[in-house]
């Protein structure tokens, strides 16, 4: 490779010569080049040079290294000494640098923001001070990366893995390739300046906005124009704050630009982006501004179990293809394990380790648990078990069919502020004529008069392009309840789990938006539908509530229903199918382990007359079996022996302390403690509700109470006493009932 130097401007120019007798040329500060070498002179920092003459051919042809420098009286060769001996691949880095130096100065000079300016002209110093001491640039920070843990890519595998494992293996396939597009985005998302996040959020953390923004250029953004700084990515070295702080605007952006240029994208991703990606970005939405979301915990399970595959982002970037340093890629998490030790303040993590956490009565343990999941791969090859099985699978086909894309659901409404929508309009016609032919005791122009009346929404059921039912209702946010007005699907598509699927829908929808009450009038068509999806005539609701806002209708029914905000409605069947198999192997595991065949007994040979009749191997066991079917065939009788004992524990002197629930104004962070809570008062009401078919049942429940506060509350607690004093007592109480063995 040899190097010519020549004339540009106030600067000189190297001519690469390459091998194919190629060139490249890339103009180079006389500064940079004088500074390190022989010649001390310094005219070049002249303010006025001599006139360039204007370039002409014979003018840019190679240059004699022993002609005079225009601005001192050295020769060229004289600014270039320090760089005989470098070698090839340290010159190519050198003028990399140069390079880079001369897009900083660019960006400098164009660039208006003043905290971008700023950051430009510190790299563009970094740089120039590493060419003019011939060494690589290195970034002077008080942190370096990653500057938050877990990362963003770290979060958004942890909720795949927590929202979308119990998928079959090829949708949760098509669940990752959101994740990947997702973090794609988010690697070559242009972050707004500090000042524009002020006027558009003002009461935002503008410090904490502005750390990360300078952070990003310097480890994210200038490093795809400036090969000569080492890159990351943006969800590699950035968590959960620089989420918070884009997220919103970057969904609403997203999803417009899918919108705007739906008609562009192949048919084989139009599903995929216009249907899927919204409910994974809106479902993603919850977990990232939720306070006690668990994917942005540490103790997320680290490491992916064989067959998971890892999500991560792939260098497709043009400028990152040579990049002097790397992060190290993250796996999949493979689970996840809460973890809870002793009490402690709500803002201190919460370290546990699992073989310090006592066994609860009833619990199974979660290796055994976690083995028989292994076992099961996909729910929709779970064969159906006669318990609950209409139940499980109303809706299954509605769920396959929304994940091909052949229904869309689509909550809408008519506006009075905004320009109307030909397409939601088109819809809300569609609608009006569903209800028209499906309840054709309602006059028409009531149901058009609610449809389009604004105050009303419909969840639309959209099967290709057309309305083939919804569920039309109005939301009393102050009052706590919706009222559903209208609810139908024409009658050619009936009989395929739509309805169901429609309330799951509607459910998810107001769990959303924090109400988590339904109130309806059913006529005596409808009742039935209404029931099966969870309304009952016991309204929840207080009358001084509803009294005044919801329509009467005579000869009809009010039917209420009480949303569970833990619960995923769309998903709730392959939920249940799931535990049902998991439930349907344990009890295989159990029956293998107690079919047991003893020998025969040899002491009658040896002259033994008699034996009791408990010493014979096995007849213990079966005696405990004949009490518990005993249980099962007396449930009255089990009832009256449980009822009385709670009695006798709820009038204990120690049981005052677990009476009724714990408030969380009383016992902050209890909740995140305690996943399963108990109190007496808790079950009394299932006791009451013949929950405790079993002894076990009831022992469980009682237990747990105990367990509970022992684990939140330190040994010389008041409370952990009384746990003690009650435990001892409420066992004495079940020997005395002839429970449990004495």
């Amino acid at each position: 490779m040899q190097y010519i130097i020549r004339r540009e401007g106030r600067g000189l120019c190297f001519d690469r010569v390459t091998a194919a007798g190629g060139a490249e040329f890339v103009v180079v500060s006389r500064r940079m080049l004088s500074a390190a070498g022989a010649c001390k002179c310094n005219g070049w920092k002249s303010q006025n040079p001599p006139p360039t003459p204007p370039r002409t051919d014979q003018q840019s042809s190679t240059v004699n290294l022993q002609e005079p420098c225009r601005s001192c009286s050295h020769t060229l060769g004289d600014h270039v000494t320090h760089l005989e001996n470098v070698s090839e691949e340290e010159m190519n880095r050198l003028l990399g640098i140069v390079l880079d130096v001369e897009y900083l100065y660019t960006c400098v000079h164009k660039e208006e923001d003043a905290d971008t300016k700023q950051v430009y002209f510190s790299l563009f110093k970094l740089l120039r001070k590493s060419i003019l001491q011939m060494g690589k640039p290195t970034l002077e920070a008080q942190e370096s990366p990653p500057f938050e843990k877990p990362s963003i890519e770290q979060g958004v595998n942890n909720f795949v893995q927590y929202k979308f494992s119990h998928l079959p293996s090829k949708e949760r396939q098509t669940i990752m390739e959101l994740a990947k597009m997702f973090l794609n985005q988010i690697n070559y998302w242009q972050l707004e300046t500090p000042s524009q996040r002020r006027q558009r959020v003002p009461n935002d953390d503008a410090a904490g906005y502005k750390a990360n923004y300078t952070r990003w250029l310097c480890y994210c953004n200038v490093p795809q124009f400036c090969d000569s700084l080492p890159r990351y990515e943006t969800t590699q070295i950035f968590g959960r704050t620089l989420l918070r702080s884009v997220f919103t605007v970057m969904r609403k952006q997203l999803l417009e630009q899918a919108r705007q240029e739906k008609d562009k994208l192949p048919p084989e991703k139009r599903t995929l982006i216009l249907t899927h990606f919204p409910k994974f970005l809106s479902m993603l939405e919850e977990e990232v501004y939720s306070h006690s979301s668990p994917i942005w915990s540490h103790d997320f399970l680290a490491g992916a179990p064989a067959g998971q595959i890892p999500i991560h982002t792939g260098n497709t970037h043009p400028h990152s293809l040579n990049r002097n340093t790397h992060p190290q890629r993250h796996t999949l998490q493979a689970g996840f394990r809460q973890k809870f030790g002793e009490k402690r303040k709500p803002s201190e993590p919460l370290p546990y380790e699992e073989n310090k956490r006592p066994r609860v009565v009833g619990d199974i343990p979660m290796e055994l648990i976690n083995e028989v999941m292994a076992t099961i791969t996909d729910p929709a090859a779970i064969p159906e078990t006669s318990l609950l099985s209409a139940h499980s699978a109303r809706d299954e086909a509605a769920r396959l069919e929304e994940r091909r894309g052949v229904i869309e659901f689509h909550v809408i409404g008519n506006s009075l502020n905004q320009k109307p929508n030909k397409r939601i309009l088109m819809w809300l016609v569609g609608l009006q004529n569903v209800f028209s032919h499906q309840l054709p005791r309602m006059p028409k122009e009531y149901i058009t008069r609610l449809v389009f009346d604004p105050k009303h929404k419909t969840l639309s059921l959209i099967k290709d392009g057309r309305v083939i039912g919804g569920i039309c209702f109005r939301m009393f946010p102050s009052q706590g309840f919706t009222e559903i007005v209208f609810c139908a699907v024409t009658s050619n598509e009936q009989v395929k789990g739509y309805g169901t699927h429609l309330m799951n829908h509607l459910k998810e929808y107001h769990i959303k938006h924090e109400i988590l009450n339904f109130l309806t009038y059913a006529d005596e068509y409808a009742i039935g539908y209404f029931k099966k999806q969870g309304f009952s005539k016991d309204i929840k609701v207080p009358k001084a509530k509803y009294v005044g806002y919801i329509k009467d209708y005579e000869g009809a029914t009010l039917m209420g229903c009480e949303l569970n905000p833990s619960i995923p409605y769309t998903e709730f069947s392959v939920i249940i199918k799931k535990q049902k198999e998991i439930i349907k192997k344990l009890i295989e595991r159990k029956q293998a382990q107690i079919r047991k065949v003893y020998p025969g007994l040899s002491c009658f040979k040896e002259g033994v007359r008699q034996i009791p009749i408990e010493s014979i191997p096995g007849i213990r066991r079966l005696l405990t079996v004949l009490t518990l079917q005993k249980e099962m065939k007396d449930p009255d009788q089990l009832y009256s022996t449980l009822k009385t004992i709670l009695q006798h524990v709820k009038s204990h002197p120690n049981g005052w302390p677990f009476m009724e629930p714990v408030k969380k104004t009383e016992a902050p962070g209890y909740y995140q403690v305690i996943r399963f809570p108990m109190d007496l008062k808790t079950m009394s009401e299932r006791l009451k509700s013949r929950y405790y078919t079993t002894r076990k049942l009831f022992m469980a429940d009682m237990q747990r109470i105990f367990t509970n506060c022992r684990e939140y509350n330190p040994p010389e607690s008041e409370y952990y006493k009384c746990a003690n004093l009650l435990e001892k007592f409420f066992y004495t109480k079940i020997k005395e009932a002839g429970l449990i063995e004495k």
